[in-house]
């Protein structure tokens, strides 16, 4: 009898193990295939983009040039970046810089970006902003200004396609995964 209870436990963790691999690998798989697009030409209060990756910030310039919103917040900017230098780099010129761009010197990392955005949100007194980050990053990006921002203010999701590894998609589905049970927990 106590053997076959032995194995009957064995079996069930296994099966419960499994099951949790078998749930892991359909959300990866769910969060690869669904990577989210390029929005459409709406228009909002405010557009945000979070530094890091390629395309990001040309796709925020082109975006405020064509007066798809007030204001841009690029996020996440090293503190030795002047705004000329910007202009110079992108070619824009300085004066759309002067009215309508701010350089966030103050976050380091995804987290940091969505707690950098929501002060600004609040201080410009912003109801709907425009995300722009890749498109793998966009659910952890979007989950923690989630985070920050609540209810009130509409976050439009607006991807910068790539190409990402294997490893890259691996890596932030994890660091997704890991993030959303931390808020669970309370951290």
């Amino acid at each position: 009898m106590d053997d076959y209870a032995g194995i009957e436990a064995i079996a069930m963790i296994t099966r419960v193990a499994a099951s949790l691999l078998l749930i892991y690998l359909l959300g990866y798989a769910l969060f690869v295939v669904l990577l989210p697009k390029a929005a459409d030409d709406r228009r909002t209060d405010g557009i945000v983009v979070l530094t890091g990756g390629a395309k990001r910030i040309e796709r925020g310039l082109d975006l405020v040039e064509r007066k798809r919103a007030e204001r841009l917040l690029i996020s996440g900017v090293d503190r030795a970046v002047r705004p000329v230098e910007l202009a110079a780099e992108y070619r824009i010129d300085k004066d759309l810089f002067e009215c309508c761009i701010d350089l966030g010197h103050e976050s380091v990392d995804t987290r940091s970006n969505g707690a950098e955005t929501a002060r600004w949100v609040k201080q410009k007194k912003f109801k709907s902003i425009r995300l722009v980050t890749t498109d793998w990053h966009m659910p952890r990006a979007r989950f923690e200004l989630a985070q920050q921002l609540g209810p009130s203010v509409e976050v439009m999701s607006d991807a910068v396609q790539s190409k990402p590894s294997f490893r890259t998609l691996f890596l932030e589905y994890n660091k997704y995964l890991l993030r959303r049970a931390a808020v669970v927990i309370g951290i």
